[in-house]
């Protein structure tokens, strides 16, 4: 069979559900299912017939524990086909701008409510993608505060500049190649310092602003500051943050194009959406989407969502 060499050819190559399972089951499984209750590895699991046909029913030959290739991931139990799962993950992952639980409930056929839950549960389980594809940061590393959300309401100074009484402060770390964002609760020098202390190896590049919150970081990092306030964009030996501004604009346009309104519950999982799709840009549709189905998923249910998830 010939590799599709877009999403449009791989999902006319997906004509029904048996297929959905199978291109599932190779990209997870790579020929050799793996028990998701005792991790046994084994082309020999018993495969489980109904009426004298397979459907992807296993038996595992060590623990002896029933098992499909959805077990442990974010498709178990749902009665949305494969085939839509799979466009609902290329749609929100390859679009800059993601799709709305309403528009995504229009383009196959379900309620705005499974939509939304459908999407959200895509977003939980980018954060631990991302760990996987940054590790640490080295380098040149630009780090950048953002402000996002808030409409205005009552005196304007209230939503302008560094104020938190409508808005969320947003940390960015950016290289060449990756970034991730972080909601914080303030800017404030132990803040911005835990951070690139954690994810920052020392000796590297840092560039920032001259924002204060950054001042003593260069006891452990090479610190480049560009001066916003005085209308320079680059310093005098070319260092910039460019990178991690332009990333703000492709978040923050994201937001209120698509999602209009995120709330401050929400908008880590809105950041890591952003996050994994900047770090991810140079990938193809069909390898972005088999590097996301073939990870550990981590299990969301709709209370976790709902109650206080994230």
């Amino acid at each position: 069979m010939r590799q599709p060499k877009s999403f449009i050819q791989l999902m006319n190559s997906l004509h029904d559900e048996k297929s959905c399972r199978e291109f599932l089951e190779t990209h997870r499984w790579h020929g050799m299912p793996k028990c998701p209750h005792c991790n046994h590895e084994s082309k020999g699991h018993y495969k489980l017939s109904r009426n004298g046909e397979f459907n992807g029913l296993y038996k595992c030959r060590n623990c002896k524990k029933t098992f499909t290739v959805t077990k442990g991931t974010i498709f178990e139990r749902s009665n949305v086909p494969l085939k839509s799962w799979f466009y609902t993950i290329h749609m929100l992952l390859s679009h800059k701008k993601g799709i709305s639980s309403i528009q995504l409930s229009k383009d196959i056929g379900i309620t705005q409510k499974t939509a939304w839950y459908m999407l959200q549960k895509i977003r939980c389980n980018l954060n631990g993608e991302l760990e996987d594809l940054l590790d640490s940061y080295d380098g040149i590393v630009q780090v950048d505060e953002t402000y996002v959300g808030g409409k205005t309401k009552g005196k304007i100074w209230q939503n302008q500049g560094r104020s938190l009484k409508q808005k969320v402060p947003v940390v960015g770390l950016l290289t060449e190649d990756k970034v991730n964002s972080f909601v914080v609760t303030d800017t404030s020098g132990n803040t911005l310092k835990a951070l690139i202390y954690a994810l920052i190896k020392p000796a590297s590049i840092v560039v920032t602003d001259g924002w204060k919150g950054y001042k003593g970081i260069s006891n452990m990092y090479d610190h480049k500051i560009v001066n916003h306030n005085k209308g320079s964009y680059k310093n005098k030996e070319g260092y910039h943050t460019n990178g991690i501004e332009g990333f703000w604009s492709m978040l923050k346009r994201g937001i209120k194009s698509t999602y209009h309104v995120v709330s401050h519950k929400y908008l880590q999982m809105y950041c890591d959406e952003f996050s994994y799709k900047y770090t991810t840009r140079k990938m193809g549709e069909i390898e972005r989407l088999v590097l996301f189905i073939s990870k550990k998923h981590r299990q969301i249910t709709h209370s976790m969502l709902t109650g206080g998830y994230g």
